[in-house]
């Protein structure tokens, strides 16, 4: 980089000897007096410039007149040149100012419309995607073509110089004078900058401007994309084929990068490099960015399938060896940026709102009776729509990311990465021992559905915390507690623990509270909404009972799905308790339970058997509030199967009893137990499992069934086989997640199989 201007050393020992000669003859052509105002007025025009120009925001070099002759590395080495000058850092580009001070008073300084015109070809300095592009005019330079050349090299001499001029003592009060002068004719030359800036600003220019940085962009973005279509998909396809992995998993995890890519670097990219090309005679870039609306759906997919396909890349990474390996080595490679997998799987999220924010700064600066106007509008609708959901992704991918570092932090031991779980509030806290009272140190994490209450680890490397509980938001209460001893104490009670904790301050304390109950409110809320919407589903209120019960047939219960009375829960046998039928709400009760009848008016008004509860109803006689509220049509099997994460019918044996069939339902609203029952109709549940903690083994133990797992924790074993390999891994996918406390975020599947079946006889899956 050239130096500005040179330091204010003796020119006569840094130009070039021709230079040197050419001053020294001019001395002696003349008196010293009249060429020493010569060199003043030079000086004093030189001077002007830089003083215009260290505002900050605007940059500038002086004209080519006054730079050195001498070569830039020869200022660069040369420790004496340096000396003098000082730099302003404006907008990341320095300008520098080199002050020269003046002693005649009958010297003339430059009149304002000079400056003006000086400090209006100043060049002006934009910095566009990390690139310089200056463009400098040639009026300063013409104003110093005006003076001769030799008072320009003469320029470079301080007072006090080896020429005999006058010393700066004998011309008391005249830099102040001078100032002043240079003061008032800077200020107005900086009015006119601006105005010239602002006129740039304005105009078409600022608009070619957006368009350039479109297509630098667009460049960096091909070649990420090439990055990951050609090399990391291309190599792990390659070790795929292999067979170390099922290439089906490449694709899921690469999903149509390769449509995406091709799409950008054989059409978008060659259109907007011809474009730019000819901007002269065809300055717009709504037509071509309309044409990107249709291949948006490309993006609508990548970013539906972008979540799996991330937890997809840490599941392999983690199982597969030979995935990692692969991975690992491209990461490494110096075009990968130091960044992984993941990050550059990112790319294609974050380019969509990157065209919406350049389509909205082009906009503002298009006049409304351009002929882009219209196609640029349009784009932008388009694209905004499909930013949206771009956006959601990378709120996603920032919470994952988050997650990940909490999973480094925890000595990779917690498994919480999952995109269900969203952290809302973390920091350093004191718990109060029970004992002692003592106040310990602990860190929390609090997520929106669990609270990681941990301790420090000393460490010099790895993971700063230990997780010593995780409490469930579901069934915690905040308790704000008074304690002379240790201020700004709450209690927090989870079902796993309950905890005294003290904040630091009173504001951290609230700030701490009410995290954790809108947290708590939030969660009761999903799942209220969720019971509420299952209860509208199958469950008949008071209101609707008395007015439509007995005017409609119902569907029948049938008898092979329940085993016990559906209204006293006793099992049924062939001979002291049988089946029967009520005959206004279907339900199968037992004989106790079905020796009421009623008139039901779409039979007639014939009286028929009916069950206790519709006997209540129909009659009008009333029962306990408690019994009101269950319902005459409440089935609790039904009810969680037909809103489960999986359902089915399972072998099962534990320890070392027979095998027997049962219903398994793991429900939506209680993703970690695991309830079995004797058949899909039956009002209580035979036997739970609480999954949380749980060792899954999923080799199958016996020829006879090979589609068995095992559930252990610590003397309890429980074996389930399921009757196929696909039903087997549909329940290990639930269960898995279950064990280490997670819960599936994506709809359950397994409405559209009850749907796709004849009949509840077959519910063999959900």
């Amino acid at each position: 980089m050239e130096e500005s201007n040179p330091a204010p050393t003796s020119c006569t020992s840094k130009g070039k000897h021709s230079k040197v000669s050419d001053l020294i003859s001019h001395f002696e052509g003349g008196s010293v007096l009249s060429s020493y105002i010569d060199l003043q007025k030079d000086s004093t025009m030189n001077l002007n410039i830089p003083q215009t120009l260290g505002q900050p925001g605007l940059t500038s070099s002086p004209p080519r007149k006054f730079l050195p002759q001498h070569s830039p590395q020869k200022q660069e080495n040369d420790p004496d040149q340096t000396q003098g000058q000082h730099g302003c850092l404006a907008n990341g580009v320095v300008a520098a100012q080199n002050q020269m001070e003046c002693e005649d008073e009958k010297e003339t300084t430059l009149s304002p419309e000079m400056a003006i015109q000086t400090a209006a070809a100043s060049p002006d300095t934009h910095v566009l995607n990390g690139e310089r592009n200056e463009t400098i005019t040639d009026s300063a330079s013409s104003i110093a073509n005006s003076h001769d050349e030799n008072a320009s090299d003469s320029s470079c001499r301080t007072p006090g110089t080896d020429l005999g001029l006058p010393s700066k003592e004998g011309e008391p009060g005249m830099d102040a004078e001078l100032q002043e002068r240079e003061n008032g004719v800077n200020t107005m030359g900086l009015d006119t900058l601006d105005q010239h800036h602002e006129v740039k600003e304005t105009n078409e220019q600022k608009l070619h401007k957006i368009a350039t940085e479109l297509l630098l962009t667009e460049r960096a973005y091909v070649s990420r994309l090439d990055l990951l279509d050609q090399v990391f998909y291309c190599k792990l396809l390659e070790e795929a084929n292999r067979g170390s992995f099922p290439a089906e998993m490449v694709n899921k995890i690469f999903s149509n990068i390769s449509s995406i890519n091709a799409f950008h670097s054989k059409f978008l990219l060659p259109e907007l490099e011809k474009r730019m090309q000819e901007w002269e005679t065809t300055p717009r870039i709504g037509d071509i960015l309309q044409k990107l609306a249709p291949f948006l759906k490309m993006y609508g997919e990548y970013v539906k399938g972008f979540d799996n396909a991330v937890e997809l890349v840490k599941t392999m990474t983690e199982r597969v060896p030979q995935f990692k390996s692969v991975t690992e080595e491209i990461q490494k490679q110096k075009i990968c940026g130091s960044l992984t997998l993941q990050h550059h799987m990112l790319e294609p999220i974050q380019r969509i709102p990157r065209y919406e924010m350049l389509l909205k700064d082009y906009l503002k600066k298009l006049s409304p009776d351009s002929p882009d106007w219209n196609d640029a509008k349009k784009s932008l609708e388009i694209i905004s729509t499909a930013a949206s959901h771009s956006n959601s992704a990378i709120r996603k991918m920032e919470n994952l990311k988050k997650l990940l570092e909490i999973y480094e932090m925890l000595g990779e031991e917690e498994d919480i990465v999952n995109p269900s779980n969203e952290l809302i509030k973390e920091g350093q806290i004191l718990k109060l021992a029970a004992r002692n009272t003592s106040a310990q140190e602990r860190y929390l994490f609090l997520f929106n559905n669990m609270l990681l209450y941990c301790v420090p680890r000393f460490s010099l490397v790895g993971s700063k915390f230990t997780v010593r509980t995780r409490v469930g938001i579901d069934g915690m209460k905040i308790v704000e507690t008074h304690n002379e001893e240790y201020p700004h104490t709450f209690q927090i009670s989870g079902k796993e623990r309950t905890l005294e904790l003290q904040a630091s301050s009173e504001q951290d304390k609230e700030e701490w509270i009410k995290a954790l109950q809108e947290s708590i409110d939030a969660f009761h809320q999903r799942h209220e909404t969720f019971r509420n919407a299952i209860a509208k589903e199958n469950d008949i209120p008071l209101e609707v009972s008395t007015a439509e019960l007995g005017k409609r047939a119902p569907r029948w219960i049938r008898d092979n799905e329940v085993t016990m009375c559906m209204k006293c829960k006793e099992s049924f046998n062939a001979l002291t308790r049988r089946r029967h039928h009520c005959r206004a709400c279907g339900h199968v009760v037992c004989w106790k339970c079905s020796d009421y009848k009623a008139q039901l008016e779409y039979d007639g008004g014939r009286l028929n058997k009916v069950c206790k509860d519709c006997y209540q109803i129909i009659s009008g006689f009333t029962d306990s509030e408690e019994k009101k509220r269950r319902g005459i049509l409440e089935i609790e099997s039904a009810e969680v199967s037909g809103n489960s994460e999986v359902c089915s019918f399972l072998q099962y044996m534990e320890k070392s009893k027979p095998w027997q069939k049962i219903w398994c339902v793991i429900p939506k609203q209680d993703p970690l137990v695991l309830y079995m029952y004797g058949a899909p109709q039956d009002v209580r549940a035979q036997a739970t499992i609480p999954l949380l903690g749980y060792v899954v083994d999923d080799m199958p133990k016996s020829a006879d069934l090979p589609h068995s797992f095992k559930l252990t924790q610590s003397k309890s074993v429980h074996s389930f086989a399921a009757d196929n390999e696909e039903l087997k891994q549909k329940w290990l996918k639930i269960i898995l997640l279950a064990v280490t406390g997670e819960t599936p975020d994506g709809p359950s599947e397994h409405l559209a199989t009850l749907n796709n079946l004849p009949g509840p006889k077959k519910k063999s899956e959900c």
